[in-house]
C-alpha cells in the first residue's frame, strides 16, 4: 500500500499537496477507491481511501489512525558538521532518518568547510527517507548553529563527543544505555579543535570512540546512529 505525507491533518477529509497528488494520480495511476496509508510526521499513522484522484488537489478520507506508531523510549540528538560535499550530508540525513533518529543540528565549528545549507531541500530528503522507512516520526531539522552556541545549551540525557585527537576514550557502544536519551556531536573533516573538545567536555559533554577507524563525517554520523539503536533493540 502507498505512503503519503501531511504535515497537518485536521478532521476526516484530507487533500495532498500538488506533489503528492501528482505523484498519486499520474505515477502510480491511483484512482477514487484505492486506499493508501499517511503519517503526519508527529506518530500518527492513518489508512485512508482516495475520494478524488485529481492531479493537483487529490482529496481522502480517513478511515483509521494510530497514535505514536513506531515511538521510542530514547531520544537521538545528533549535532553534525555539513559536509563540504552536501550529497554526503544529505547520504547522512536519509540514512539516519531510516534508521532512527529524533533531531539534527548542523554544527558551524572552527574547521568548517560548509558554512552555508538549503534547509528546504534537506526536509524534503528527511519526508522522503521518512516514507521510505514506512515510519510516523519526521526527524527535526534545525537551523546551522555554531558550536560553541549547541555545545552550551543544556539537554536532557547524555551529552557525547566523538573526535580524533589521541585521548583515552571508551567506545559509544559501552557508554549508552538503553532508554537514554542522547546528544553526539560530530565534527568536520578537519574534526573539532583542541579547543572546541575542551569546552564542551567543560559543558558536560564526555569523549567517545566510534572505532579504530578514521571514518568520514557522514559515516561517523551514521555509526553513532546505528549504534544508538542497536543498544535499543
Amino acid at each position: 500500500m502507498q505512503l503519503f505525507f501531511i504535515s497537518e491533518i485536521k478532521g476526516n477529509t484530507v487533500t495532498l499537496d500538488p506533489d503528492e497528488s501528482k505523484h498519486a494520480a499520474k505515477v502510480l495511476r491511483l484512482s477514487q477507491g484505492d486506499r493508501v496509508q499517511i503519517v503526519d510526521g508527529k506518530g500518527g499513522f492513518y489508512e485512508a481511501e482516495i475520494i478524488d484522484a485529481h492531479p493537483k488537489h487529490c482529496m481522502l478520507t480517513i478511515l483509521d489512525k494510530k497514535n505514536e506508531f513506531g515511538k521510542t523510549t530514547f531520544q537521538l540528538h545528533i549535532a553534525i558538521a555539513p559536509t563540504k560535499n552536501i550529497d554526503r550530508f544529505e547520504w547522512f540525513l536519509e540514512k539516519c532518518t531510516e534508521i532512527g533518529i529524533d533531531e539534527i543540528t548542523p554544527v558551524l565549528s572552527e574547521h568548517s568547510e560548509r558554512k552555508v545549507i538549503k534547509p528546504e531541500r534537506l526536509e524534503k530528503i528527511l519526508v522522503s527517507a521518512m516514507k521510505q522507512s514506512v515510519k510516523a516520526y519526521l526527524p527535526q531539522l534545525n537551523e546551522l548553529t555554531s558550536f560553541k552556541e549547541l555545545a552550551s545549551k543544556s539537554f536532557d540525557g547524555r551529552k557525547l563527543i566523538a573526535h580524533c585527537i589521541d585521548s583515552r576514550k571508551k567506545h559509544l557502544k559501552d557508554i549508552i544505555k538503553p532508554g537514554e536519551n542522547a546528544l553526539i556531536l560530530i565534527g568536520p573533516e578537519g574534526d573539532f579543535s583542541p579547543a572546541e573538545v575542551e569546552f564542551a567536555l567543560q559543558n558536560g559533554f564526555e569523549e567517545i570512540s566510534l572505532g579504530n577507524a578514521r571514518l568520514r563525517t557522514e559515516t561517523a554520523g551514521i555509526v553513532a546512529c546505528h549504534l544508538v539503536n542497536l543498544v535499543n533493540e
